[in-house]
């Protein structure tokens, strides 16, 4: 009894650190001085739309330039902010996954004496017992107490088996945040990369045009896309195979008829060149997949839809252990699918829906977007946030200025693509 004693007393004082703790000082600092570049960001934003608006002249397109400068200046100081404030959650989920480790180290090794102090008292023969317990009240309070210490124990076993799913989850969490982090350091450079190639598209024009007006037309007229150019261009989706642009826009216009996102929104999210991501679609289920929260629905979805799960490809996890298991053009992994099918299913009348089928994967984007805030009009900011959900879930403030940021960026393109088209 002891020994139960120390397993219980152990569990009333260690913490479960995993299910969060207040904001620190410094992270709150870190939140406020985010949300001060976030707006700066949209000053200089609504600024470069204003120009855009304004039609081209040489001069307006420096302005321009300018202002797409030191809105990426702001957006490389994001990135920094954010990746500031991700350190510091890692090193504080480090710390509760050695916490909870300690932990489930010492409920096993508790549980083991316990068990085998138990299996010594039941070996024991009636004659044994009887010596060892001269009176009679003293054998049945044993035997009282080891049924007792019996129901305890399983009760440690349940225990001991929330702790092992804490460090699961907890190491999940980690292997998230650590590809957060990475993606973020990368997000970075790129920023910086395009601000140098903007300082030198300006510099480059000022060259080409000498200052004159009437040269920046002519160049200006000589580098606009023809309609016949944008219809054949192909477009490749995130989730692996391309179309032309065409065929693509007629089926996102679909889908925006069937839901109410706008069709540029739901080319740039599906648009190949708007991932943070690789390994897109070339690994096997068995590998990249959650085990428990997805493998069981991806079975019986490629099972409802008469396909091989082997010859599926989906998403593969990443190197720092973060499960994959997306899907299709659309990139959902089973459980999201799940979520979505019967919706799915009631817009396009495929039943059951399939995250390979295009139409169907449009919607479901569409959908996912419509839930995440987007609308059928142009909201940029509405637009960046439902964009950057649709991409991380609940980590979606950490990439609002990476992904989130790009993919509004590239619906404006496709917003002239498709007026070019029409």
């Amino acid at each position: 009894m002891r020994i139960l004693a120390i397993i219980l007393g152990f569990f009333c004082v260690i913490p479960l650190f995993a299910r969060g703790q207040a904001l620190t000082g410094d992270k709150a600092q870190l939140e406020r001085e985010l949300a001060d570049v976030e707006r700066e960001i949209s000053v200089y934003q609504n600024t470069i739309d204003d120009y855009r608006k304004q039609g081209s002249s040489l001069g307006g397109e420096i302005k321009k330039l300018d202002a797409e400068a030191k809105k990426l200046s702001l957006e490389i100081k994001a990135i920094d902010l954010s990746l500031a404030r991700l350190n510091a959650e890692i090193a504080k989920n480090q710390g509760n996954i050695k916490v909870t480790d300690a932990k489930l180290a010492f409920d096993k090794r508790a549980l083991g004496e316990a068990l085998q102090s138990l299996a010594e008292e039941d070996g024991k023969n009636l004659a044994e017992i009887l010596f060892a317990n001269p009176e009679l009240s003293h054998f049945f309070n044993n035997v009282n107490g080891l049924m007792s210490l019996g129901d305890d124990l399983k009760d440690a076993l349940a225990e001991i088996t929330i702790t092992r799913t804490e460090l699961l989850d907890l190491k999940q969490q980690l292997a998230e945040k650590k590809t957060d982090t990475s993606e973020l350091k990368s997000s970075r450079d790129n920023e910086k990369k395009k601000l140098a190639n903007k300082k030198k598209e300006k510099n480059d024009l000022l060259a080409q045009t000498k200052g004159q007006e009437a040269q920046y037309q002519v160049l200006l007229k000589e580098s606009q896309k023809t309609a016949a150019q944008i219809r054949s261009r192909i477009f490749e989706f995130l989730g692996g195979g391309q179309m032309t642009f065409e065929q693509a826009y007629q089926i996102a216009k679909g889908a925006s008829a069937l839901v109410g996102v706008r069709p540029a929104l739901l080319l740039a999210v599906l648009d190949h060149e708007s991932a943070l991501g690789k390994n897109v679609g070339r690994c096997n289920y068995r590998t990249a997949m959650h085990p428990t929260r997805d493998m069981p629905l991806f079975l019986t979805l490629t099972a409802s839809l008469g396909l091989n799960p082997e010859a599926m490809s989906v998403s593969c996890a990443n190197k720092d252990g973060a499960y994959g298991g997306a899907m299709g053009p659309s990139q959902f992994i089973p459980s999201t699918w799940n979520m979505y099918t019967k919706r799915i299913s009631s817009l396009t009348g495929s039943n059951p829906a399939s995250p390979w089928r295009n139409m169907d994967a449009f919607v479901a984007t569409a959908l996912y977007l419509k839930d995440a805030g987007a609308s059928g009009s142009q909201n940029v900011a509405a637009d960046r946030q439902a964009a950057a959900r649709y991409y991380a879930g609940a980590r979606w403030r950490n990439y609002l200025w990476t992904y989130g940021e790009r993919v509004v960026s590239k619906a404006r393109q496709f917003e002239e693509d498709i007026a070019a088209l029409q």
